[in-house]
């Protein structure tokens, strides 16, 4: 599997072409569970999305012979993509009632399902909107609990909420990868306790120099080919 290293050739957070673009593509599809009078807090959705890619990547049906495996496996043989749409009232209702799992924040719900190819969407999850996941966060968050990992985002790049929920994924993810076992175990077992938080640019510049998992993105949408976009600071990796 790979490290998640965007240096690597087979990373797949390349923005260059590589091995991975010539297998079958897969995507990682989420949903928000957004409604118009009560829309989640920025941040807690981010983390929320963040959640629902470890809880995905750590379930029993992810691996093994589980039902979910093979599509796991062949989503992360390719480019590890994800999408993040949003439901609400009947839509939602629906997208409950497909093989999935739904995380919950202090306001956000995300439904995480097993990875589809990227032109075979389920009809229920196809019909939803990416647009309207702008979200803002109704006061400025806390400062992160010293003891959680963080996932840090690049103070210079804007994103909306679902293009930040995707990417705070990927930044799960790379820690999820680089992580011992005994490490993941102890962080599923905490019910994966973490962060999101911008960056502040003089702290950005020396966590990308710190050999932590970066995202770079590749560009599909909304940003630059090679964009660092994610940081994930475990005090695991740090040890």
């Amino acid at each position: 599997m790979s490290t998640g290293d965007p240096n690597s050739q087979d990373s797949p957070f390349r923005h260059e072409r590589t091995s991975r673009d010539e297998a079958p593509q897969f995507v990682l599809p989420l949903v928000a569970r957004i409604e118009k009078a009560s829309p989640p807090a920025r941040t807690d959705a981010l983390e929320t999305a963040a959640r629902a890619v470890l809880v995905m990547l750590s379930d029993a049906r992810s691996s093994g012979d589980g039902e979910w495996a093979e599509a796991m496996r062949d989503w992360q043989d390719a480019r590890i993509r994800k999408v993040v749409r949003r439901a609400r009232g009947a839509e939602w209702r629906r997208a409950e009632t497909l093989p999935g799992i739904t995380v919950t924040g202090k306001s956000a719900e995300v439904r995480v399902f097993p990875p589809v190819p990227l032109d075979g969407w389920p009809k229920d999850l196809a019909r939803l909107q990416v647009s309207g996941t702008d979200l803002d966060d109704p006061e400025p968050p806390a400062g992160p609990d010293p003891a959680a990992p963080v996932l840090w985002l690049n103070p210079e790049v804007d994103m909306s909420a679902g293009k930040a929920m995707a990417q705070a994924g990927h930044g799960a993810q790379l820690a999820w990868w680089d992580l011992s076992d005994a490490a993941r175990t102890a962080w599923r077992d905490a019910g994966f306790p973490l962060a999101v938080r911008t960056a502040a640019p003089a702290h950005w510049q020396s966590l990308t120099t710190a050999g932590l998992p970066l995202v770079r993105d590749a560009g599909f949408t909304e940003i630059a080919p090679g964009s660092c976009t994610v940081v994930a600071d475990h005090r695991a990796l740090r040890d």
